[in-house]
């Protein structure tokens, strides 16, 4: 089964996103946005940029 992305408003009002795997397992969750329709471009800009994006190791002191 693939991943699937949901969209949801959550209990402070703001719309929010996440990925979840095939096994339903949340693995990815967007920020807090304004509205349903700016939590959609995020979603559209994880698809976006997430093939071609780095991983870059932070060293824990830089968190």
């Amino acid at each position: 089964m693939a991943g699937k992305f949901e969209i949801y408003e959550d209990k402070g009002g703001k719309h929010r996103f996440r990925l979840k795997a095939g096994n339903g397992e949340i693995i990815a969750v967007g920020e807090a946005y304004e509205s349903k329709s700016a939590a959609q471009k995020g979603v559209e800009s994880v698809k976006k940029n997430a093939p071609t994006a780095e991983v870059k190791e932070i060293p824990s002191d830089k968190m």
